[in-house]
């Protein structure tokens, strides 16, 4: 492995949502932001879209561990330790958060909603019914509300959810005091999810959403940031290792995408590693591109696309001479 040979303590480029990599680039703060604000409003529901590796995975669990880092405040400032976090509500009294946290949602209504008993730890009798599955659901979530907890669900791949449990979710949100909803549910999906949303059986749920994200790909200023941030995160201390053309090589075969950025930038330097040098060249990234298919599409779309403006840009200046 080549962590030694660029002095580094862990690999920067893993494809796994570690936290300690979060990179809050203008779009991804604003999508921590906007979560943030709305469960501590004690809104209903909530949606974050993205296309296949943007990191809405990543920035799910970034929102959990804020939360988490709330509590510790919370804990530290002299309440019960194992509570869950606090956020100050707009009168001023302390509102702590249980989570939980379901990352495939693929799962019938009954199963659904057996997972989100888990993740609360509700005690159940077993082969419980549905009847007294939601009894005990909805006896837990006052029983929260009671010691002043807004219970949180976050949902990841949502728009793998069976339409019925998107309405079971909906029906268990209609559980409210008189203040607030008993119940905040969070949906990170893909653009497929707001599709299934549009669909006329659930359109009460999506009428539901009141704050809404979607993430990009990241942009191009962003790109030498980014790789400088995972890089310091794995502990490196050396000067610019991607050289510029590199980089440049590396947008221009990921699109932007952070996951397809990981697996370029990590086979670049394993491919660097190889001839014992010490600056990732485009080269090393045109060779990365070349073994990763996903990227050999998102250059193919890349190109396309500039053509298209070119074309555009083309038509519009004959348009103008002619006249």
């Amino acid at each position: 492995m080549y962590l030694a040979h660029f002095g580094l303590r862990e690999a920067p480029f893993g494809i796994t949502p570690d936290t300690s990599f979060f990179f809050a680039c203008a779009d991804y703060q604003e999508a921590l932001n906007t979560l943030l604000v709305a469960v501590r409003n004690g809104e209903g529901f909530i949606k974050i879209t993205g296309e296949v590796g943007t990191g809405k995975t990543l920035l799910c669990r970034q929102f959990l561990a804020s939360v988490n880092k709330e509590r510790s405040a919370v804990a530290a400032s002299g309440t019960e330790p194992n509570q869950a976090p606090a956020a100050a509500t707009p009168s001023g009294t302390t509102q702590r958060f249980v989570t939980a946290y379901i990352p495939n949602p693929y799962l019938t209504p009954h199963t659904l909603l057996l997972a989100l008993a888990d993740e609360l730890g509700v005690v159940l009798e077993q082969d419980v019914d549905q009847h007294h599955l939601l009894k005990s659901l909805t006896a837990a979530l006052l029983d929260f509300a009671r010691q002043d907890k807004q219970v949180v669900l976050c949902l990841d791949e949502a728009q793998a959810m069976p339409l019925e449990s998107l309405e079971a979710m909906r029906l268990l949100t209609n559980l409210e005091t008189e203040k607030r909803k008993l119940l905040q549910i969070v949906l990170f999906g893909q653009p497929e999810l707001n599709q299934k949303l549009q669909q006329n059986s659930i359109r009460q749920l999506n009428q539901r959403i009141t704050f809404h994200h979607h993430l990009g790909p990241l942009r191009r200023d962003d790109m030498d940031y980014y790789l400088s941030h995972r890089l310091n995160v794995a502990g490196f201390q050396g000067g610019r290792l991607f050289s510029r053309r590199a980089v440049r090589q590396l947008y221009a075969a990921s699109g932007g995408i952070p996951r397809l950025v990981n697996i370029l930038a990590h086979k670049a330097l394993m491919l660097t590693y190889g001839e014992g040098r010490q600056q990732v060249r485009a080269r090393h990234v045109r060779a990365a591109r070349k073994d990763t298919v996903a990227a050999k599409n998102s250059l193919w779309r890349w190109w396309v696309m500039a053509a298209a403006l070119l074309l555009i840009a083309g038509s519009t200046l004959g348009w103008v001479v002619l006249r």
